[in-house]
C-alpha cells in the first residue's frame, strides 16, 4: 500500500492521510527547503481528526489518483493537524479570512516557497458545485499563475503578510484619555451580552449555536456581585436548554461541540475535551449558586463520560471523539424508535415520549436506510413530566436511569467513532481545572484524586530534558514546544490544584511557569504576550491571540493568573501587567463581550477586587472543603497546617498548628481569625460576600 511522509507521525489526523496518493509532508524543514530548491509553491492543508468536511475532501480529492498526481506535480504538499500546530493554523486562518472573508476547516492555503500565503479557501468540491470552483481547476489555475505571474504572486504574498503583521500590532501603552475602569462598565458589558441573548432557547446569537461558556460565567458572576436577575436567568436558561437539547448526550453524558439549530436539538456530533471541561467549569458555578441537583448530575455524568471514553491508562485525557462512524454522521448517537422498543420493551413508550422519539425521526443522515433516526432531547424537566403522567418523580428518575444504562450497554457494542487519542497539554490543563472545580462544588474526592493524577502525568511526560514543557504527547513521545495557551492553562490548573489540596508546591510551580512566560513570550513593545516563544523560527509572523473563541485566549487567562499570583507572591509588576493588558483591550471588551468573555471576567476582578481567604491549622482538609463549596468567584484561597508554609505572604503569621483558623483579608489586611466555619460564614455574610 502506498505511504507518504506522514507515516511516522503520531497525530491521528496526519496518520489518516498517510496512505493518500498525495505526497504529503508534515510541516518540517525538509519540506520547506524542498519548496525553495524546486521553486514550487507550498500547498498547506489544515484540519483535525474529528472534522467532518476534512474527511469528505480527503475521500473526494486526496484519495483520487488523478488529483493527487496534479498536486504532486505542481506543489510541495504539507498536511497540518491544527490541534498540534495551532500557531500555524492561526496565521494561515487569518490569511484566508483576509482573502475570502470567511474561514473554517479543512483550510487549504497556497504559500510561496518561503512560506508566505497568497491564496486560500476551505472545502473545495471535486467538480464545480455549491458555487465553488472544483479543486482540480483551482490547483491547475494556481500552478499556471505561479508559472506566468510569479512576481505578482510574490508581491501579493508580501502584502498579505504585512497586512497580517499590522493587524497583529497592539499599541505600546494606553493613552490618558481612555475610560477608567468602573462598575458602570460592568453593566455595559452585561447589557451588551444580553443584547445577543436568545431569551427563548438560551445561548447567544443565531444558529449554529456554540456553548459560549465564558459569557454564561460572566453573567453568573454579575448576578453574584449585583443581584441582576436578568443575568442569572439568561445564564441558567442557556445551561438548561443545552442540557435538555441534543447537544447533550442523554445516554452517555458529555456535550457535542455545537448545535446546528437554535433549539440545541441537532448537534455536530463530535465531542471535544475542551468543550466538556469548560462546560463542567460553568456548571460548577451554576450549582454553587443554585444548589440545583440537575447541575450536579450533569457534572457527574460528564466526568463519568470523560473517564470512560477519553482517559488514557496513564491518566491523560484524549483530544476528541469523531462525529462520524461507518461513514455516517451521528450514527453512533442516534436511535430509531423500533430499536428502542426492541431494547427497552415495556419501558420504551414512556422513554420515547419524554425524549421525543418518533417513527419519522428528527435526524436526516440515514434516509437512505429507509428509516428515520432520532436525536434524543427533551422539552421539559423530569419532575413536570412525572406530574403530568401521575408518576412518582424518584421512580421515574430511577426508571430512566436504568433505561439509559441499558441503552449505553447496547450502544457500546456498535462501531465506535474514531477517538483522537493524542494528548494536548493545554486541553488537559483545562480538564484538570474542571476536576478541581467539580471537587470544590460537589465534594467528591474522586475528582480531586483524578486532578492530582492528571497533573502528575503531565509533569512526567510533557517536560523535556531541559525542563521545558511540550505541547502534544502520544505513544511515549512528547513534542512541539508548548504555546502560550499551554502555559496559561497549566498555570491556572496549578492555582486550582493548590486551592483544593493545600499543597503550596503547586503555587511555586505556577510561579516558575509564569516567570518562563514573562521571559519567553513577552513583546518589548506591548504587555500582550506572543502565542509562540521568541525562539521559534518556522513561522512567518509572531502572532498574538486575544479573542476568547472556542477556548479561552491564552492572554486573557494569563491576565487572570497574573492578578492572582501577584497577590500570592506580592509581585506588583505582575498586577500592573494584568491591568495594562486589560486597559489595551477595554474598548473591545465593552463593545464585543461575547468575543472577549474571559477578559470580561478579568474586568470583574479588576473592579471588584479579590477576597483573600486563609484556612490554617488543624483539620485543614475538612474545613477547606466547606469554604470551597461557597460561591465566591473573586477569591484567592490559601491553606496549610504546617508552619514552613509561612514563606507565603498570605500565610505569614497565620498558621497555628494546634487550632483551626479562618481569615478573610483584602490587600493582606485581615479580620480577626474565626475558629469554626459557621463563625467564618457569619463574617462573610456581614461583608456581603455570600449569597443567602
Amino acid at each position: 500500500m502506498h505511504t507518504n511522509h506522514l507515516i511516522n507521525e503520531t497525530s491521528p489526523y496526519l496518520l489518516q492521510h498517510a496512505h493518500n496518493p498525495v505526497n504529503w509532508y508534515p510541516w518540517c524543514n525538509e519540506a520547506l527547503e524542498k519548496a525553495k530548491q524546486e521553486d514550487k509553491p507550498i500547498l498547506v492543508s489544515i484540519g483535525y481528526a474529528a472534522c467532518h468536511w476534512c474527511h469528505v475532501m480527503e475521500k473526494e480529492s486526496f484519495e483520487d489518483e488523478t488529483t493527487a498526481a496534479l498536486m504532486n506535480e505542481f506543489f510541495i504538499n504539507i498536511k497540518i493537524d491544527r490541534e498540534e500546530r495551532p500557531d500555524l493554523d492561526h496565521i494561515y486562518m487569518d490569511a484566508v479570512q483576509a482573502i475570502t472573508g470567511s474561514g473554517g476547516w479543512p483550510l487549504n492555503v497556497f504559500l510561496t516557497p518561503n512560506a508566505k500565503p497568497f491564496y486560500g479557501g476551505t472545502y473545495f468540491p471535486p467538480t464545480n458545485a455549491y458555487n465553488k470552483i472544483s479543486w482540480k481547476e483551482l490547483i491547475t489555475s494556481i500552478h499556471q499563475s505561479y508559472k506566468e505571474k510569479k512576481h505578482e504572486i510574490i508581491a501579493q504574498a508580501e502584502n498579505l503578510t504585512q497586512h497580517l503583521l499590522n493587524a497583529n500590532t497592539f499599541p505600546s501603552n494606553t493613552n490618558n484619555n481612555q475610560t477608567t475602569f468602573s462598575k458602570d462598565n460592568l453593566e455595559i458589558i452585561t447589557s451588551n451580552i444580553l443584547k445577543q441573548a436568545d431569551t427563548v432557547w438560551g445561548g447567544f446569537g443565531k444558529a449554529p449555536k456554540f456553548p459560549q461558556t465564558f459569557s454564561i460565567q460572566y453573567l453568573l458572576r454579575h448576578y453574584y456581585f449585583f443581584k441582576n436577575e436578568n443575568a442569572l436567568q439568561q445564564a441558567l436558561l442557556s445551561l438548561d436548554r443545552m442540557i435538555m437539547g441534543g447537544i447533550y448526550d442523554h445516554i452517555g453524558g458529555g456535550f457535542a461541540r455545537y448545535s446546528t439549530d437554535a433549539q440545541w436539538v441537532a448537534p455536530h456530533f463530535e465531542k471535544m475535551l475542551y468543550d466538556n471541561a469548560l462546560l463542567i467549569n460553568v456548571l460548577c458555578e451554576a450549582y454553587q449558586i443554585t444548589k440545583n441537583k440537575k447541575y450536579a448530575e450533569v457534572i457527574e455524568q460528564t466526568i463519568d463520560f470523560i473517564e470512560r471514553e477519553m482517559m488514557s491508562t496513564e491518566n491523560g485525557f484524549y483530544s476528541a471523539i469523531d462525529a462520524d462512524s461507518e461513514g455516517v454522521e451521528g450514527k453512533f448517537y442516534t436511535w430509531s424508535k423500533e430499536e428502542i422498543e426492541l431494547i427497552l420493551k415495556e419501558d420504551a413508550h414512556l422513554f420515547c415520549e419524554y425524549y421525543q422519539v418518533t417513527e419519522n425521526g428528527n435526524w436526516h443522515e440515514e434516509t437512505s436506510l429507509k428509516k428515520r433516526t432520532n436525536i434524543l432531547h427533551t422539552k421539559q424537566d423530569e419532575a413536570l413530566f412525572a406530574i403530568e403522567k401521575n408518576i412518582n418523580v424518584e421512580e421515574l428518575k430511577n426508571q430512566f436511569k436504568k433505561n439509559k444504562h441499558t441503552l449505553l450497554n447496547y450502544r457500546n457494542k456498535k462501531v465506535r467513532p474514531l477517538t483522537d487519542d493524542k494528548i494536548l497539554l493545554s486541553w488537559n490543563a483545562l480538564m484538570c481545572t474542571a476536576l478541581c472545580k467539580a471537587y470544590a462544588a460537589l465534594g467528591n474526592k474522586k475528582y480531586k484524586t483524578l486532578a492530582i493524577a492528571n497533573i502528575a502525568f503531565l509533569e512526567e511526560f510533557f517536560l523535556d530534558a531541559n525542563n521545558k514543557w511540550q505541547h502534544t504527547y502520544k505513544n511515549g513521545i512528547a513534542k512541539i514546544s508548548a504555546f502560550l495557551d499551554d502555559y496559561a492553562y497549566l498555570i491556572q490548573a496549578y492555582i486550582h490544584l493548590q486551592e483544593i489540596s493545600s499543597n503550596n508546591q503547586y503555587l511555586l510551580k505556577a510561579k516558575q511557569a509564569t516567570e518562563f512566560v514573562v521571559e519567553n513570550f513577552s513583546d518589548t513593545q506591548s504587555p500582550i504576550f506572543f502565542f509562540t516563544q521568541k525562539t521559534q523560527t518556522d513561522i512567518v509572523i509572531q502572532k498574538k491571540e486575544v479573542y476568547d473563541g472556542a477556548t479561552p485566549s491564552g492572554n486573557a487567562v494569563m491576565a487572570l493568573n497574573l492578578q492572582y499570583l501577584a497577590i500570592v507572591f506580592n509581585n506588583i509588576s505582575w498586577k500592573e501587567q494584568a491591568t495594562t493588558m486589560l486597559q489595551l483591550l477595554q474598548n473591545a471588551v465593552l463593545r464585543y463581550p461575547t468575543s472577549f468573555g474571559v477578559w470580561a471576567s478579568v474586568y470583574q476582578n479588576e473592579i471588584m477586587g479579590l477576597n483573600e481567604i486563609v484556612v490554617s491549622g488543624k483539620n485543614v482538609e475538612e474545613n477547606l472543603l466547606q469554604v470551597l463549596q461557597l460561591y465566591i468567584p473573586n477569591k484567592i484561597i490559601q491553606s496549610s497546617s504546617i508552619k514552613k508554609d509561612e514563606i507565603f505572604p498570605l500565610l505569614n503569621n497565620r498558621i497555628d498548628e494546634a487550632k483551626t483558623q479562618f481569615f478573610l483579608c483584602q490587600n493582606y489586611s485581615c479580620s480577626l481569625p474565626k475558629e469554626n466555619f459557621s463563625a467564618f460564614l457569619h463574617l462573610c455574610n456581614s461583608k456581603s460576600l455570600i449569597l443567602a
